[in-house]
């Protein structure tokens, strides 16, 4: 339904209402039917209209609230889901109703992991859990412990993203995220197990097995996805079957079983080609080939990534398209296909300057370096035109200079000296000169110039008068005349929850004078679910080493492929080549049998790889 027909829908039910029942309702129960039925933007219409008629029954404003919240996650406004949510978070406490505050305590924490916020997330589900627990409820406990596995899952990969880190590799604040996760998912299996909850189970089973994946620990996440695979089978879910044979792949390449991956694989093509999913076929492809790379069956790699290369291109992924014209280089390249492997490696190169990939756009320049010195071909003479510009060298700046330059004397002489050109470069945007050019009217006032003036100059007298005795009373008098206009900018108003009458506002006021202070455990969690917005309110000093940020920037930009897995073992593929790689660093002999990656052709074989000599180590 559009938005149009839902507004013509919702005019109609007003004007058909004859005031014998509740109007807040029965709009409230159609959005709902239109939610149920996959229609979430229409049913937000008339949630929202629902909400417009107001109503003074609490219970239908909190499940109105929760609904709209949930209609919002599944639209991908998350903002607006944790507006809703936080609403009836709040109108469930007011009422007092623990199961409520448990449910919108669980949506809110997932809202908030889908947005990153994973430590005020991890505050929300634990809430969700403890009262769940208090309540004896089974069922909504397993929500919960569901809830904080996925939480910590989701923080342990967020934080190791940066870098390209194989599993088993992470940080140690990694693995701690993902053995939390571990911890929360086997409770949550366990007790799916004592309520017979089969199909819980295996969305347990497959979250154990990706988490033991990321932990490096392959031969359990082996066990627990073909735990999956089977409950999966159960209940003739294809789409979670597919799932189950590419988590098993993934598992197998790195336990050097490349045989069983590529079986996986294939049961992973033929059910992503039976489910119409274009780009999951394509990754099937994109890994059936990096596999047969690996046994060094280079005829049936090339097959596969020419597959992948032709739906990448129906699908207009540049970057998939990139990875596919990558690998089919290589695997020419091993076959001594030379003319091929470097019309493939300059397709490469384009593609990656078009997405902005850097480190694809060396990989190719290096490649096309070394296939035309095997092809005896002359180098463009574009290398001299990428040495990067010399900066110009700056006088190192201290704090003291740094300190001088935010004082009213250097500024009143910087604005006398306008003949002296000014030298534009990176440092004349740094912290301070940024902080003193939006804040200068405020912070001139808090300061004082460094040389002493005599006693007429009146910009540098100080305008408040001391008080003259030592009471503390006059001086927290002074405190609270100076910074009461900043201090009232910093408080908030009670929550505005809309739709609710003035009736119903009236019996919340009367509940809250009669209600006790909150205690110690309350006012805790609040400081834990405030404590980024505190952080928000600091400003961090300026940062003397490398910016971490920087560093995440540049991990965060590597473009990424609708039809490139998420698991890309790429870089395995990269370390078993290694040492025919590192022969394309030296200078190539002029013989017959000699190919593009250094290395002699082999003779074929029935063996594939030899596993022995380069199987990873388990952690």
């Amino acid at each position: 339904m559009s938005v149009t027909a839902s507004q013509e829908s919702i005019q109609k039910v007003v004007q058909d209402y004859d005031g014998s029942s509740n109007m807040c309702l029965e709009l409230a129960l159609e959005g709902e039917r239109l939610c149920k039925a996959g229609d979430c933007r229409a049913g937000v219409a008339f949630f929202q209209a629902a909400i417009q008629a107001g109503t003074d029954d609490l219970r239908t404003l909190s499940a109105i609230y929760s609904q709209l919240g949930n209609a919002y996650f599944y639209l991908g406004d998350y903002n607006k889901a944790m507006q809703y949510h936080k609403h009836d978070l709040t109108l469930a406490r007011t009422m007092g109703d623990k199961l409520g505050e448990a449910k919108s305590s669980g949506n809110l924490g997932n809202t908030l992991k889908v947005m990153g916020k994973f430590d005020e997330a991890l505050v929300c589900c634990k809430r969700h859990l403890e009262l769940s627990r208090e309540l004896d409820d089974k069922l909504s406990e397993g929500r919960a412990l569901y809830n904080l596995g996925n939480v910590c899952h989701a923080k342990g990969k967020h934080i190791g993203r940066v870098g390209q880190k194989d599993p088993g590799e992470f940080s140690d604040e990694v693995k701690e995220c993902l053995q939390e996760a571990v911890s929360y998912y086997e409770e949550n299996l366990a007790l799916m197990r004592d309520l017979g909850d089969v199909a819980a189970q295996g969305r347990a089973c497959g979250n154990l097995g990706n988490t033991f994946y990321l932990l490096g620990d392959f031969g359990q996440a082996i066990h627990y996805h073909e735990e999956r695979l089977s409950i999966a089978r159960q209940f003739g879910d294809k789409a979670a079957e597919r799932r189950a044979h590419s988590n098993l792949g993934n598992s197998h390449i790195f336990m050097g079983r490349f045989e069983e991956a590529a079986h996986h694989y294939k049961r992973t093509l033929a059910l992503a080609q039976e489910l119409g999913d274009q780009a999951i076929e394509a990754q099937a492809c994109y890994s059936l080939g990096n596999t047969y790379t690996l046994l060094r069956n280079y005829e049936t790699a090339i097959e596969y990534h020419l597959r992948h290369l032709l739906i990448a291109q129906t699908l207009n992924d540049r970057v998939g398209e990139g990875r596919a014209c990558w690998s089919l280089g290589n695997a020419h390249a091993s076959l001594g296909h030379h003319e091929k492997a470097l019309s493939f490696a300059r397709n490469h190169l384009e593609i990656s300057k078009e997405i902005s990939d850097p480190m694809g756009e060396a990989t190719a320049k290096m490649n096309i370096a070394d296939l035309k010195r095997v092809l005896n071909l002359p180098d463009s003479p574009e290398a001299a035109d990428e040495v990067p510009p010399m900066k110009t060298p700056v006088k190192p700046d201290t704090s003291r200079d740094r300190l001088h330059r935010l004082t009213p004397d250097a500024k009143n002489a910087a604005a006398q000296s306008k003949s002296a050109p000014k030298l534009k470069n990176e440092d004349e945007d740094s912290f301070f000169d940024l902080l003193s050019r939006f804040q200068s009217k405020r912070m001139d006032d808090q300061r004082c110039s460094l040389s002493v003036k005599a006693l007429d100059d009146k910009e540098n007298l100080n305008r408040v008068n001391l008080p003259k005795n030592d009471r503390p009373e006059d001086l927290f008098d002074l405190i609270s005349g100076m910074q009461s206009k900043r201090m009232d900018e910093q408080r908030v108003a009670l929550p505005n929850l809309p739709g609710l009458q003035s009736t119903s506002l009236q019996r919340i006021a009367e509940s809250r004078s009669n209600s006790c202070l909150p205690d110690d455990q309350f006012l805790d969690q609040l400081a834990r679910c405030q404590n980024s917005r505190l952080d928000d309110q600091r400003s961090p000093l300026p940062a003397a080493s490398e910016d971490a940020e920087e560093t995440w920037g540049a991990a965060a930009t590597v473009p990424k492929g609708t039809t490139v897995p998420d698991e890309d073992f790429f870089s395995l593929i990269m370390r078993f080549q290694s040492g025919r790689m590192d022969d394309q660093r030296a200078a190539v002999p002029r013989t017959n049998n000699r190919i593009a990656n250094g290395s002699v052709p082999h003779q074929p074989s029935d063996n594939g790889l030899s596993i022995s000599k380069k199987q990873p180590k388990k952690k």
